[in-house]
């Protein structure tokens, strides 16, 4: 069997099992489920591209998503009416200042020789600067989250149209995605500067802890993000649903489909939503292919087979890792507000670096590491099998304990315990991969 016709099998055979459980579980479930697992091959695209063309072992996947999620409100909501005249310039003159304390920070580190004197110029710059940036930015941030702190309490976005239009701009959201990449990829800079000289294994404490700080300034600036309270109402780039109800047109051809209007109208702007979000992944598809068969990508792949034989070579190794650093959060980044647009919300409280950064890894892994089609398979595979393992679970349970009385501790215990499967069910997986395809589904050539 050729590789074209086992690659084609592996596909075929993933997106059978999307499709029978819409024959099972309702078109609207399998929908969800090819959205997320298209936006899914999306992230375990950017992560192979560190981890598969350069080694570098980022834990810290989640943060850059969150920060695409950012980028959906900063883009897509309307401003806040008043909030920028409270607080806005407060806040720009202390984020300068902030800043201008960091600039200031590494000027006298440069400027002044090693010693007691230069530790303890740089600590009196950083605390003065610090004070100075509190004492600015608190009350400025106070002006803002107390205007309307029901429904906003928050600055805003960009979006031109006000309360009760701005959701009729929902082609805006198509830009908030580069832009999304873009915030993904200056903070990936800024972290690539700082930690892409530690070792793999520091850099992933790094980059998990750096997640985990993106994380909590999105679950607690308000002023930003609105914390906790959620961000809830982003416009969309395809219909409403409720419009389409409002249709004629439509009902009468979601009934000459056999579809009742609710229905029909749920499941079209999913398969519009299918429509772009496959058009971005072949995109990101079909320039990783042209980056890994580049010069580019093949210096890359050296750098990542000996670094020390590459930098013998003459090869800036810190210089390629912080572009390629760069360039899978950016796809990363993407990916977030491709989702936060899919759910229409950006919740601070459902980004969990370890278990959702984890879950990508094993796409990647399970796919094949260093192949572009292998993370794509993944993405899809695992997807699909965590949200559906849970459900198959509790059913095999259920028959299971069939014969056992109602009352019976154990097949309660057993039943509660069906809830677990989606973790006994992605290390199973793992542990046969690597027994018998070490290198994934789809192996790098």
């Amino acid at each position: 069997m050729t590789d074209t016709v086992r690659n084609t099998l592996l596909f075929a055979v993933v997106f059978g099992l999307i499709i029978l459980s819409g024959f099972f579980q309702g078109w609207n479930n399998a929908m969800f489920i090819l959205n997320m697992g298209l936006i899914s091959a999306i992230m375990a695209l950017g992560v192979n591209l560190q981890w598969g063309f350069a080694g570098l072992f980022n834990v810290g996947v989640m943060g850059f998503v969150a920060l695409g999620g950012l980028a959906a409100v900063l883009v897509g909501m309307p401003a806040t009416p008043g909030a920028f005249a409270a607080g806005g310039p407060g806040v720009i003159l202390a984020l300068l200042l902030g800043a201008a304390t960091v600039v200031a920070a590494v000027f006298t580190m440069r400027r002044m020789a090693p010693g007691r004197n230069r530790g303890l110029a740089i600590t009196a710059v950083l605390i003065v600067g610090f004070f100075a940036f509190r004492g600015i930015l608190d009350p400025s941030v106070e002006l803002i989250e107390s205007v309307n702190p029901a429904q906003t309490g928050y600055l805003g976005g960009l979006n031109p149209g006000t309360d009760e239009t701005y959701k009729q701009n929902g082609w805006i959201m198509l830009i908030a995605w580069p832009v999304g990449g873009l915030l993904a990829a200056g903070a990936a800079w800024l972290i690539g500067k700082v930690a892409l000289g530690l070792r793999s294994d520091y850099l992933a404490i790094a980059t998990l802890g750096i997640a985990e700080i993106i994380i909590a300034i999105l679950k607690n600036e308000d002023w930003l993000t609105r914390g906790v309270k959620n961000v809830v109402g982003i416009p969309r780039p395809v219909p409403y649903e409720i419009d389409l109800q409002n249709s004629a047109a439509f009902v009468d051809r979601a009934a000459s489909m056999g579809f009742d209007p609710v229905e029909g109208s749920t499941i079209l702007v999913k398969i519009l939503y299918a429509i772009l979000f496959t058009i971005v992944l072949l995109i990101i598809l079909w320039l990783s292919h042209r980056a890994l068969n580049s010069p580019w990508g093949r210096m890359l792949r050296a750098i990542r087979d000996n670094e020390i034989a590459a930098e013998a070579m003459g090869k800036d190794v810190t210089k390629r890792h912080l572009q390629v650093f760069i360039l899978g959060s950016a796809v990363c980044g993407i990916a977030g507000a491709m989702m936060t647009t899919l759910d229409s919300q950006l919740t601070p409280g459902t980004y969990q670096p370890l278990r959702f950064t984890f879950l990508i890894w094993v796409m990647v892994i399970v796919g094949g590491s260093g192949s572009n089609l292998g993370a794509i398979l993944g993405g899809f595979l695992i997807w699909f099998l965590w949200v559906q393992v849970e459900p198959i679970g509790l059913f095999a349970m259920n028959i299971l304990t069939s014969g056992m009385a109602e009352d019976s501790a154990l097949r309660a215990h057993l039943i509660e315990s069906a809830a677990q499967m989606r973790l006994l069910t992605m290390g199973l997986i793992m542990i046969l991969v690597l027994r018998f395809s070490p290198r994934g589904l789809i192996p790098e050539k």
